[in-house]
């Protein structure tokens, strides 16, 4: 699915809250920043939150700033990301239900930004200058549709291969 101008802005007729998940180098940021300036959506980058920081509240208290907003990153990728590189989630079930409850009262919309492992590695060696070996990131990517494939009976959700939205 090709992300198009015209997509952006259905999305942006319809839904107050959209979620950009998917592994580094997907192209959430790239999204983000389109939505918020063409579309006013205020921009949330999410970056790892700190071990002792209740992570459930943090997500409660972002979800609760009025007007639109667009999450570059969220709690998905702490049900990705935690269990692969920090051996656990810091999230339980009932506070991934809630969170994602907040989400659908507010009309929002989770998108899942994929690819191919070759293309994310390629991605990240022009931003970064580095990768992670295409084992980690088949994790990553694995990791993420299996989330979505969960969260999909409780959310809409929208997936997008980032190789063809560029």
């Amino acid at each position: 699915m090709t992300t198009t101008t015209a997509q952006l802005a259905a999305w942006a007729d319809r839904h107050e809250v959209i979620v950009l998940e998917g592994c580094d180098g997907a192209g959430k940021t790239t999204l983000a920043i389109e939505l918020s300036q063409r579309h006013g959506y205020q921009l949330v980058h999410a970056t790892r939150t700190p071990e002792g920081v209740d992570l459930a509240e943090r997500y409660r208290s972002i979800l609760a700033w009025p007007g639109r907003l667009v999450l570059d990153r969220c709690f998905v990728s702490e049900l990705v990301y935690g269990p692969l590189l920090h051996g656990r989630s810091r999230l339980a079930p009932d506070q991934i239900t809630a969170l994602i409850e907040i989400v659908a009262d507010r009309g929002g919309l989770l998108v899942h930004l994929t690819a191919r492992p070759e293309v994310i590695a390629a991605r990240l060696r022009q931003r970064d200058g580095i990768a992670p070996d295409l084992n980690e990131l088949t994790a990553l990517i694995n990791g993420y549709t299996d989330v979505f494939a969960d969260l999909a009976r409780r959310a809409p959700i929208v997936t997008i291969d980032a190789a063809r939205a560029a």
